[in-house]
């Protein structure tokens, strides 16, 4: 809103130094000093609120040390990394861009299905919470909205070379890459040089005029996307602050993939995909950021709230719109390697349970549990300790994703 404030300013009444506000640095830089504001000192109130309301963590037995410590602790803090994020977004962002209005229902929509999810657990006494088919249902809803918006939206388009051209407005002849605006379903293959791949290549056998059939591969990809990533941060919301920490170093790597492919320069320079518009995210990028880091100021060891599931789908679904947005998708796996890591030790834990089981009569464990930081919980190592190297994993698989840029 303000941004459209001082547009106002600035064209119309052409007031010195409002021109600012159109620089995605500088509302970036505002979004993020915002929102660290808004997490840590309006944060207390929140969670003052929940404790007041008794929204209190009811633990399982599960056998870990400090467990039972936990019991009470208020939940549902995924509402202060919300708050925190929209409100600077709200001010700041140019709420006309299709990205920003994706985020935004990403925000709202899997933070509406965690916080029912949390409540049938406090409210309800049921600790299952909301149904998984439900979950799945709001997930798979979703990721029909995002795919359907960004393969029709006129909007959503990337810049390709096509040839080159003489300028002939300067004196000298200048030849300069000829680009043009198109809708396309490519997407980037990390460490591959010409890394671009097109999901309608997969249709090519379909013969002449396969394009138009494109949405068949790209809306179903990108409903497993969202629906994996976000239950992958859900799982990994189980010690304090592993999810918010790990997933304040992805945004960060993300926040920088977004900048450069929205800067025709940057992305010229680099070689990659150009996203007109794009560059916009960044703005909502620093906003979740600073949610992020600020929410950790009572999440981290010892925690005083837990985001609950309202916090954990909502960081799993932004973390994928925010990847698929920016051609970045399959680079997921590794930039987010701590959730695939902890997903994955579930499916083998509960696979490899059930085949022994069948197989011997007796099921058998491949982790003392998962997912995989109860695995080293029950090994005797401290979560702080646990959290710690985690972090560390994330920062060095977020390296390793912004070196792709370079290095194919």
């Amino acid at each position: 809103m303000l941004y459209y404030l001082f547009e106002y300013f600035d064209k119309t009444l052409d007031i010195p130094g409002t021109g600012v506000f159109q620089y995605i640095t500088f509302r970036s830089a505002l979004a993020l000093m915002l929102s660290l504001l808004l997490s840590t000192i309006y944060g207390k109130r929140i969670i003052n609120f929940l404790r007041n309301q008794q929204v209190g963590e009811t633990v399982r037995e599960l056998g870990l040390q400090g467990q039972n410590e936990k019991a009470g602790t208020p939940t549902m803090g995924g509402l202060i990394i919300i708050f925190a994020t929209l409100l600077p977004v709200l001010l700041f962002a140019r709420l006309h861009n299709i990205y920003i209005v994706l985020l935004i229902v990403t925000t709202l929509w899997m933070g509406t299905i965690g916080f029912i999810d949390d409540y049938i657990k406090i409210f309800k006494k049921d600790k299952e919470g909301l149904k998984g088919i439900f979950k799945v249902i709001g997930q798979v809803g979703l990721g029909l909205i995002v795919g359907t918006v960004l393969y029709f939206n006129p909007a959503v388009t990337v810049r390709t070379d096509t040839g080159y051209i003489a300028n002939s407005k300067v004196a000298t002849t200048v030849v300069l890459p000829a680009q043009m605006e198109e809708k396309s379903t490519a997407t980037t293959i990390p460490f591959v040089k010409n890394n671009e791949f097109d999901y309608a290549e997969l249709l090519a056998w379909t013969g002449e005029g396969y394009e138009k059939w494109a949405w068949l591969i790209f809306i179903p990809v990108v409903i497993f996307i969202i629906t994996a990533v976000s239950n992958g941060a859900n799982l990994t919301d189980g010690i304090d602050g592993l999810a918010a920490g790990t997933s304040a170093v992805s945004v960060l790597a993300l926040g920088i993939f977004t900048f450069v492919s929205g800067n025709i320069i940057f992305s010229n320079y680099l070689n990659i995909m150009y996203i007109p518009n794009s560059g916009e995210m960044t703005v909502f990028i620093s906003a979740f950021v600073g949610a992020l880091i600020g929410f950790l100021w009572y999440n981290s060891y010892p925690a005083s709230v837990f985001m609950g599931d309202t916090g954990s789908l909502t960081i799993g679904g932004i973390i994928a719109v925010l990847a698929i947005a920016v051609r970045k998708e399959l680079l997921i796996p590794l930039l987010c390697g701590i959730f695939l890591v902890e997903n994955f030790s579930v499916v083998l834990q509960v696979s490899y349970f059930k085949f022994t089981k069948k197989r011997f009569g007796e099921g058998r464990r491949i982790f003392l549990m998962s997912p995989l930081h109860h695995h080293y919980q029950k090994k005797g190592y401290h979560e702080s300790k646990i959290v710690t190297r985690f972090w560390i994993v994330a920062i060095m698989l977020a390296i390793l994703s912004i070196v792709t840029l370079k290095l194919r």
